[in-house]
């Protein structure tokens, strides 16, 4: 039985793999092919992706390598990314619903220069791009409005990874 839930922890684990996966490339996809350019607040949520998958692979090759300790703080860690991944999306998407206001530097304001020589040139590179305002939705959502809901689809993922690992105890294959 113990071994059944061990393997039973690998599936939600690689359900989080391709989910999460299947999210930064759509993000990419949308900013290289569609041409969205991301607001400070969508890199931001980019990066429990990129730290967060990198440690399901961590605890994926833990618990191969019988490593349940490492690979319950691993997925454990995952888990609080992902999830804080989607209160952040959720106050992002609050920002572009303007039901409060966004970080200064994200609302279209941007630093420009004291004199006018290099205020002329910053005006000429400026590229600014509000997280306010939501440059695509779908079914009434933003990209930043999906991210909740994946994100926090991620983070129940690991949660029952991390539940299911956890009471493998008996295990001969994994070490205590």
């Amino acid at each position: 039985m113990a071994e059944n839930q061990t393997n039973s922890a690998i599936f939600p684990l690689a359900a989080a793999l391709v989910l999460g996966t299947a999210t930064i490339a759509g993000a990419w996809f949308f900013q290289l092919v569609i041409g969205l350019v991301p607001c400070p607040m969508c890199f931001n949520q980019r990066w429990p992706y990129y730290i967060g998958l990198s440690i399901v692979l961590i605890a994926l090759w833990m618990i191969k390598n019988s490593n349940r300790n490492i690979a319950l703080v691993c997925i454990a860690a995952a888990a609080v990314l992902f999830f804080g991944n989607g209160v952040y999306a959720a106050y992002h998407s609050g920002v572009e619903w303007r039901l409060w206001a966004g970080p200064a530097g994200c609302s279209g304001g941007q630093d420009l220069s004291a004199s006018v020589g290099n205020l002329l040139a910053d005006l000429k590179t400026a590229k600014v791009v509000s997280c306010v305002d939501a440059a695509w939705r779908f079914l009434g959502l933003s990209l930043a409005g999906y991210n909740v809901i994946i994100s926090t689809v991620l983070g129940i993922l690991c949660g029952v990874a991390f539940f299911r690992l956890k009471n493998s105890q008996g295990s001969s294959s994994i070490s205590q």
